[in-house]
């Protein structure tokens, strides 16, 4: 919540722009470029000031478990890692996915709509001693900017998204973990979001020698393979100039996310073939050699079900990497990077068995979806008595609530479920303490 009391109509005392000048010029006309250049300097101008203000205090707030089958392991971070701490791109990212290929680890991946699951994110990552990937899909960016900012043309999307990416660029630093950047699913429909992004992208990359982004995803699994391929090689030239790492999808994951229904899709297209996955091999690896990964369909689906429901077969992944393997005379073992969608509600052993077949990032929504509502319904159940009104409660009837209802108190409570649920996450992908491995 802003205190709008303090925003002017140009500039501040201090020279910079105000918050309010700021989104005039958002509302009038969409410039990633301009505005990314306004955000940084907003960003290092709050930082500077608050930084030493704020450094080691917490928010007070009760601490609530989310429910879940097995319980999180606690861990005690490492301090040193021979890996870069804050964002991470280009080389350094391609250093962590060798490593977590080569220690069978995955990288869990959150959509993040809000700064609380953001922070949520970081702060599990921190605790896990591990990398983590936070990703914001085409609705959340939307979200991120506000939901009554129409999203012609995708502009709000990529304004949310690139909001998004700042926020995290000024903070990821102080957890001291490596940090990867990314957008989720982007169909054919979407793709003025993706050049948006990519705008961005080649902005900061000509300032700061480095993309704003990691990676972001292109999913065009409804368009012939043929066509699928031709696009991702098109945009994957692009990114490869600027260090930036390309998604793909190839067959489609179930279910639904984020507005894109796949439920009554044919079983056979939940089931990539190898002869299919080895095309995507030979279509990307000429542009940029092990610079992009596949999120191949092995019959995982987005969402939650009861057990038996989801019939994953990850071995499908380890048919595709030997395929490749032969058909290319090569040494390696594993020369694919596989991202494994629709990991929510997935056992430990059908995870671990992903992992073995090259599986180097799984994302996980739905369930920490769960978490974030499961803490703030526990926070609810545990204050009901002092979230009625204002002033009232148990200890007297002219006793304030504010504490209670401040909305960073419940807030917290989302957080720490989720974190929770986050160590799980991290203990089913081998990632605990990954750093040290």
């Amino acid at each position: 919540v802003l205190d709008q009391s303090s925003c002017g109509a140009g500039l501040s005392t201090s020279g910079q722009p105000t918050l309010h000048s700021s989104l005039q010029t958002l509302s009038h006309q969409y410039s990633p470029l301009a505005r990314t250049n306004m955000s940084l300097s907003m960003a290092a101008t709050s930082m500077s000031s608050k930084v030493s203000a704020f450094n080691g205090k917490t928010v007070q707030g009760k601490s609530v478990k989310c429910q879940a089958p097995r319980a999180a392991l606690k861990v005690q971070a490492a301090v040193k890692t021979e890996f870069k701490s804050g964002v991470v791109t280009g080389n350094e990212f391609l250093k962590i996915l060798d490593h977590a290929r080569t220690h069978q680890y995955g990288i869990p991946a959150v959509n993040c709509t809000m700064s609380p699951i953001t922070n949520a994110c970081l702060e599990a990552a921190k605790k896990a001693n591990a990398p983590m990937i936070i990703q914001f899909s085409n609705g959340g960016g939307h979200f991120n900017i506000g939901k009554s900012i129409k999203n012609d043309g995708q502009k709000a999307a990529v304004a949310g998204s690139i909001a998004g990416a700042l926020h995290v660029r000024a903070v990821a630093e102080f957890y001291g973990v490596p940090i990867i950047l990314h957008t989720d699913h982007c169909s054919k429909k979407l793709l003025p979001w993706f050049d948006g992004l990519l705008e961005a992208n080649e902005d900061y990359f000509s300032k700061y020698g480095e993309p704003l982004f990691t990676s972001h995803m292109l999913d065009l699994s409804e368009e012939p393979l043929e066509e699928n391929l031709e696009i991702c090689a098109k945009y994957l030239k692009r990114m490869a100039a600027i260090d930036c790492f390309l998604e793909m999808e190839i067959g489609i994951t179930g279910g639904e996310e984020d507005g894109v229904d796949n439920s009554d899709v044919n079983p056979e297209d939940l089931y990539s073939k190898p002869e299919e996955i080895y095309e995507v091999y030979k279509a990307l690896e000429p542009i940029a050699p092990g610079k992009y990964s596949i999120a191949a369909a092995f019959g995982n689906v987005h969402g939650v079900y009861q057990a038996g429901n989801v019939k994953l077969t990850p071995s499908i992944l380890g048919k595709a990497q030997a395929y490749i393997k032969e058909k290319e005379g090569l040494e390696q073992d594993k020369p694919v990077f596989f991202v494994f969608h629709g990991g929510s509600g997935s056992s430990r052993a059908e995870i671990r068995e992903a992992l073995g077949y090259g599986v180097i990032k799984m994302n996980i929504d739905t369930d920490t979806q769960w978490s974030f509502w499961d803490g703030v319904r526990s926070y609810y159940s545990t204050n009901e008595a002092y979230l009625q009104t204002q002033i009232g409660n148990p200890e007297g009837p002219g006793k304030p609530n504010k504490s209670k209802y401040d909305p960073r108190a419940w807030l917290r409570s989302a957080e720490t479920a989720t974190v929770d649920r986050l160590m799980i996450a991290y203990e089913d992908l081998n990632a605990l303490d990954a750093l040290e491995k």
